[in-house]
């Protein structure tokens, strides 16, 4: 069993990447041990301090180093900073970052805890105050044909409605649309809104699963007749599209894109404060077309293969175009549905825009918006005050006015 001065050298120098190659091979094959777990988490719990994102051993901690000794390089977050040339107060920030999606995919909840007791001893009532704004949960209001809203959050399951013979039932925070028994004189739509800090799964009449972000909202019919499946959405939202050829499913995004698919695994995002539209495309294959703006009449259209992500630039002056990213970051795109933020090459103004929307706060900016860009992962089970300390640590720094979060100079 190696020695805590010891573990604690390795750890700071792989998290520099200042160990010679022979030390790094000793930290990837020695260190990274079973029979060194609990002696890791002495030394990490000490390292606090200096290293804010140090956390301590648990089972997502050792698939990480087990990917890297497997390599034998450094971490692919690493490479990134060392490859790309940035200012260098901007990597400094980036690097604490860093550290976090190196040692561990995200902040640890009894890590946050512990730095949210210690800061709270040392500022009072605001870091309190921010411990008392909870991250966001599952929850939906739903709104039906007759515009009777139902909120989903606290509700048990089973039955919630019949809308058309269609049963809606809602099952381990899940709602599912049953077929209907016959089909309807009438088509009647529903409306699910997730609010700031809320996200919702949702399986349509047809089997197709949907998951829909914070801040986003679906229309869909309660059963689909006729010869499309046709649903708007506004927000963020992925698909698991049931396959159905006589049946294409069209999904308008306000005024601004349609994407037609037959069955496919794809992602939309789509907010309104948000520069782009994006198309992720996971399985399958996705027609989007952008819809063009006023006195224009021309339409850009592009079929996207696996990997690829179109995108669309709300704030063209002109006829709105799709470009396309062949090589998108699948992982980056889904973070939000899989539980963790991923702010690899985000700026400021992005990482705040989610912080918005899954906290339920305002973020403004005291003196313009600064130039900052991060790497890393966390997960979205902490409260806000964990985000706010790694925040400050980052040089990084804010005020909380209630729910208003001020970024300041």
């Amino acid at each position: 069993m190696m020695q805590k001065e010891d573990i604690a050298y390795y750890i700071r120098g792989y998290i520099n990447n200042t160990l010679s190659n022979a030390e790094r091979h000793t930290f990837l094959t020695e260190v990274i041990r079973e029979e060194n777990k609990e002696t890791y988490q002495e030394v990490a719990a000490s390292l606090l301090e200096d290293t804010p994102v140090l956390a301590p051993f648990d089972e997502k901690l050792w698939p990480l180093f087990n990917n890297a000794i497997q390599a034998d390089k450094p971490s692919p977050v690493v490479k990134s900073i060392t490859n790309h040339p940035v200012h260098r107060l901007h990597s400094l920030r980036k690097w604490r970052w860093a550290a976090a999606a190196v040692i561990l995919l995200a902040a640890s909840g009894a890590l946050v805890m512990h730095q949210i007791k210690t800061q709270s001893t040392k500022n009072g009532s605001a870091a309190i105050a921010a411990a008392d704004i909870a991250p966001g949960r599952e929850g939906a209001v739903l709104t039906l044909a007759n515009g009777q809203q139902v909120v989903l959050d606290s509700l048990k399951n089973g039955l919630i409605a019949s809308q058309n013979g269609a049963n809606v039932v809602l099952t381990n925070g899940q709602l599912s649309y049953g077929p209907a028994v016959a089909n309807p004189d009438e088509v009647l739509y529903n409306t699910m809104t997730t609010p700031k800090g809320r996200q919702f799964q949702l399986t349509l009449p047809d089997g197709t699963q949907v998951w829909l972000n914070s801040a986003s909202s679906i229309r869909f019919p309660t059963t689909f007749t006729g010869k499309e499946r046709r649903l708007e959405i506004i927000g963020e939202a992925y698909f698991e599209v049931a396959k159905n050829a006589q049946m294409p499913f069209r999904l308008d995004v306000g005024d601004k894109m349609e994407i037609e698919v037959l069955g496919t695994h794809f992602n939309v995002q789509a907010y309104d404060n948000d520069n782009t539209l994006k198309t992720t495309l996971l399985e399958g294959s996705v027609r989007v077309k952008a819809q063009p703006r006023a006195n224009h009449t021309s339409q850009s259209t592009t079929v996207l293969t696996p990997g690829q992500q179109a995108q669309i630039n709300q704030n063209a002056a002109d006829a709105k175009s799709v470009s396309v990213i062949n090589d998108a970051d699948i992982d980056k795109v889904m973070a939000w549905k899989n539980g963790h933020f991923n702010f690899e090459g985000a700026s400021l103004e992005e990482v705040m825009k989610q912080l918005e929307r899954w906290y339920d706060i305002e973020v403004i900016y005291e003196s313009g918006i600064p130039d900052i860009a991060f790497v890393g992962k966390m997960t979205k089970d902490i409260p806000l005050s964990g985000l706010l300390i790694m925040l400050e640590k980052s040089k990084v720094h804010t005020r909380l006015e209630g729910r208003k979060l001020v970024v300041l100079p």
